[in-house]
């Protein structure tokens, strides 16, 4: 009987233990999520999720104003051409040159934008690029000769250049996933900075009493405007904020941050896509800047008012707003970017080809159509990004092919500006330009190609 009663005070106080450690667990269970959930909750609304997300909308307002003012230094000076070399006493040849000097600058001070990028970080290059634009524009207008307006152009320029060539590292870097939509943004401010200031610098001139120092100074106002948002980033030295993610996610991005500070021995010139880019980007910036630099002449030599020519070189510059969004997102969803390579170059022929027949007569539709090709620009930044896997391999990319592009673009401008000269008009320019079309369509299909400069770098070694 004692055994049997002991039997069950056992097996009784078994019972009231196990109870026991079921509500300890259950409860241990219930604290630990609510403590979890608590956590996740606290980590949602902290200071440094906050923090993150104020310094990614800081990121896209500096991407977004310094993209308008990587244009205006070029395209307001080509509105009042004319002015500006009757004020210094410019030959054609010597304007010529002068339409030359941005493609010069961006080859020779763009190379060195990823040096500088390693050194003193992305943001505080492109911070001091706005700064260098802001000040060559109030400097050269009243720098009394051509020599001075030459030199503050090219520290204007100089600033542009790096940031040219920085502007897809840091949408790269800050947007991984999203380097279509990023690039189309900033592809589309560029083209709406690039088409206000060929159309409002005309009349703002008028309204500031008719001098073209006034006209060309103004801009430096929106320049100044682009440094802001960057100041307060150049501290990070441009690193993107790591994700938030679980332990061995968060393992792991140390490792990929440390990888991307520490870029591979990429042999660019090795690779066959890099050069096709180059020299894709080379051509279709020479078409843009004899197109920035003498077609509100063309038009004015054709009989249109100098204020109409200037809303002219607008509209081909204002096509790229739309589409220089539109393009890039498109881009980023074929294989091959070829196809729409051949549209756009299709556009140019015939817009040139009006061009050369009919100037005046139909001037909106060749604005139209030559505005329509001009969008092998953003194209060109589109295909940066997606032919390079890492940062590091996106930067060595974006200078070989802007500054080796910009190299190829130097004698078009000038050579426009010799014909023009010596040739008795607009007709062998015009024809160099329709020339020059074909084969930037083929290096274009070449450079869309499925594939990434490492890993032809990589093959070629």
């Amino acid at each position: 009987m004692m055994g049997l009663m002991a039997g069950k005070e056992t097996e009784s106080a078994a019972s009231t233990t196990a109870r026991t450690t079921a509500r300890t667990a259950v409860g241990t269970t219930a604290g630990t999520t609510a403590e979890t959930t608590a956590r996740s909750t606290a980590l949602e609304g902290s200071p440094a999720t906050a923090t993150r997300a104020w310094t990614t909308r800081l990121v896209v307002i500096g991407i977004v104003l310094s993209a308008v003012n990587l244009r205006p230094a070029i395209t307001s000076l080509g509105a009042l051409l004319e002015e500006v070399r009757d004020g210094l006493g410019m030959s054609g040849s010597v304007a010529g040159l002068l339409t030359s000097v941005p493609p010069l600058c961006f080859a020779v001070f763009g190379v060195t934008a990823p040096r500088l990028a390693r050194r003193f970080g992305p943001v505080a290059v492109v911070c001091a690029g706005m700064v260098a634009v802001t000040a060559g524009l109030l400097i050269r207008p009243y720098a009394g000769n051509t020599a001075g307006f030459l030199a503050g152009s090219a520290l204007a320029l100089m600033g542009i250049a790096v940031s040219n060539v920085l502007m897809p590292v840091i949408v790269k870097r800050w947007f991984p996933d999203r380097v279509g939509s990023m690039t189309g943004l900033y592809s589309m401010a560029l083209a709406a900075g690039t088409s206000v200031a060929a159309a409002v610098t005309v009349p703002m001139t008028d309204a500031l009493g008719g001098g073209w120092q006034a006209g060309l100074a103004v801009w430096g106002g929106l320049a100044a405007a682009a440094v802001l948002p960057w100041v307060p980033l150049v501290r990070d030295r441009g690193t993107a904020p790591a994700p938030e993610a679980g332990a061995g996610a968060g393992a792991e991005a140390p490792a990929r941050a440390r990888a991307e500070r520490q870029p591979p021995a990429l042999r660019i010139t090795r690779s066959r896509t890099a050069w096709a880019l180059a020299v894709f980007f080379g051509l279709q910036a020479t078409a843009a800047y004899i197109t920035m630099g003498w077609m509100a002449q063309i038009f004015r030599d054709a009989g249109v008012s100098a204020s109409t020519a200037g809303l002219l070189l607008a509209v081909t510059m204002a096509m790229g707003v739309p589409l220089a969004f539109v393009i890039p997102r498109v881009a980023t969803r074929l294989p091959h970017q070829g196809p729409i390579v051949i549209a756009l170059g299709v556009c140019g022929l015939a817009g040139y080809v009006g061009l050369y027949l009919a100037p005046a007569g139909g001037a909106w539709a060749w604005a139209v159509l030559l505005g329509i090709s001009n969008c092998a620009f953003p194209l060109a930044l589109t295909m940066v990004g997606m032919r390079a896997r890492t940062g590091s391999g996106v930067a060595q990319l974006s200078a070989f092919a802007q500054s080796t592009g910009y190299l190829i673009s130097i004698p078009g401008p000038l050579l426009v500006g010799v014909l023009y000269q010596h040739g008795g008009g607009w007709g062998l320019p015009i024809a160099l330009m329709i020339g020059l079309m074909i084969p930037q369509m083929a290096v274009g299909v070449l450079a869309g190609r499925d594939r990434t400069v490492e890993d032809e770098a990589a093959g070629a070694g």
